[in-house]
């Protein structure tokens, strides 16, 4: 197929036009279908599966969906095809659903284009980008903007915001709180999606090797983030975390200044004091030596209050106050898999995080143990990313367990999907940590998984499950077999 045989389209159908997500079951895509849903649109689409926690919001809203792709799931019930087609990253031009729009020139566009077309037009966009930490900050902003200020801005998050239900609102002008995701935008257009998104302010959380199947080389990816930070407006605002030597680098590409922050004191933003336990994370926030605010928050870990210190600053740079930011702030919830306790039982407390790059599963790890300082900590860890089923980070991934008690650490699942020669081993990343003197097990699925641990935990463990997929529904089956274990021992 001839992906130059119409250009994707840049006009928008009138309301009440059916619009058809090819990938609607992604986060961020079933994101968008609620967002078109509430703009007055028809919504409808396909996938080749579907799951919680984005199976149960197109359930929740409605919209019809086809499992599987086919030419004819295009058609509606009275044999019409849709007004406009968005076709999600995961379609590949083979797709068959993609090469029938394509041959009978039903407009298009991808994800990206998207939401910038239909909500970014009359609004000031604030992008969250970096490698690490873009979800949660980008809660932590909606937190701030919304419930500290209550200005009701629009978002569009990669993920289940706690308190929301949702990743998405078209909320009101000006502004628009956006995930800037660096991965590629679609078959026919192989840009990263943030270069879409038209930042006015942005935050740039950090810049490291990640995504192995798109990005050739980390010279690659500084390009990627150079052309980002280079079409933020002489007028809009970059905050950029001054700890990694990358951002740096990529930041010179700038039109705009820079705030930089961080823990130096030469940093414009900086903090101070900082306190992790059972309760959350606390710190004082410095701008230009003199203090601004006492930070609150919920999430542990120092990376979170670095986060948190972004979006204060990106705030305060805005013009809004830091006193109600600070607020909103301490009243944000999270968002769903990143550090989200599941459920507890027989004093065992499971935890979900998407933690999936070596940097993550460290930063991650060491929040969760300095929150729970004296108890047991049972890390899981399944390799599943596109970047994780390569050998690349093999070496490194072995360095960032060494705060677990336990670590598991399951086969990757469908190696095929990396190049033969270039593919991550469970096994020698288990025999690099037993060298390094961590108690850690293979496991070949979620299944011996669960019977493992059903056999080795016991009253106090915190279980952390990392994982960016739904690991065979571990977390639930865990916690259904404690309780099964607890009515089995209360009978005896």
């Amino acid at each position: 197929m001839d992906n130059n045989t119409i250009a994707p389209s840049r006009k928008l159908p009138p309301k009440g036009s059916e619009i058809y997500l090819m990938g609607i079951c992604g986060t961020g895509m079933a994101a968008l279908a609620g967002l078109l849903l509430d703009m007055g649109y028809r919504v409808r689409g396909s996938d080749s599966t579907a799951y919680p926690p984005m199976s149960v919001v197109i359930e929740k809203l409605g919209i019809p969906l086809n499992i599987g792709y086919s030419a004819e799931n295009l058609k509606n019930r009275q044999g019409r095809l849709p007004d406009l087609v968005i076709i999600g990253n995961v379609i590949t031009a083979r797709n068959a659903e993609a090469r029938f729009v394509i041959e009978h020139q039903i407009p298009y566009m991808s994800f990206p284009q998207a939401i910038a077309e239909f909500f970014l037009r009359d609004r000031k966009p604030l992008v969250v980008a970096g490698t690490h930490g873009k979800t949660t900050t980008s809660t932590m902003l909606v937190s701030a903007i919304d419930a500290g200020c209550g200005l009701q801005p629009g978002f569009m998050i990669g993920g289940m915001l706690q308190g929301y239900d949702a990743g998405f609102r078209r909320g009101k002008p000006p502004w628009f709180v956006i995930e800037g995701d660096e991965y590629d935008t679609a078959f026919f257009d192989k840009g990263p999606k943030f270069l879409h998104y038209k930042p006015y302010g942005a935050i740039l959380t950090s810049v490291e090797f990640d995504h192995a199947d798109i990005f050739q080389d980390m010279e690659a990816v500084r390009a990627a983030f150079r052309k980002f930070v280079s079409i933020i407006p002489a007028d809009g605002v970059l905050v950029a975390c001054s700890l990694w030597n990358d951002v740096r680098s990529v930041c010179s590409a700038s039109k705009t200044k820079v705030v930089w922050y961080g823990s130096d004191p030469k940093d414009d933003w900086q903090l101070r004091d900082v306190e992790i336990d059972l309760d959350g994370t606390r710190f004082q926030a410095f701008r230009h030596g003199s203090h601004i605010a006492d930070i609150d928050i919920n999430s542990p870990g120092m990376h979170n209050a670095l986060n948190a210190l972004a979006v204060l600053a990106l705030c305060t740079e805005l013009g809004l106050d830091p006193q109600k930011v600070a607020r909103g702030l301490s009243m944000c919830q999270g968002v769903r898999r990143r550090q989200e306790v599941i459920g507890e039982c027989r004093g065992i407390t499971v935890i979900d995080d998407f933690a999936h790059h070596p940097s993550a599963v460290k930063v991650t790890i060491e929040a969760l143990k300095a929150k729970y300082q004296h108890r047991r900590l049972v890390v899981v860890f399944e390799p599943r990313t596109n970047t994780s089923r390569r050998a690349v980070f093999q070496k490194r991934y072995a360095t960032v367990f060494d705060m677990a008690d336990i670590v598991l650490v399951r086969a990757v699942p469908d190696p095929e999907k990396a190049p033969e020669g270039d593919r991550f081993s469970s096994e020698r990343l288990v025999e690099d940590l037993r060298a390094r003197g961590i108690h850690a097990r293979f496991m070949e699925n979620a299944q011996t998984i669960l019977d493992e641990l059903m056999r080795t935990v016991r009253h106090d463990d915190v279980i952390a499950i990392l994982s960016n997929g739904d690991f065979e529904g571990l977390h639930h089956r865990l916690l259904k077999a404690l309780e099964d274990a607890r009515k089995d021992e209360k009978r005896t």
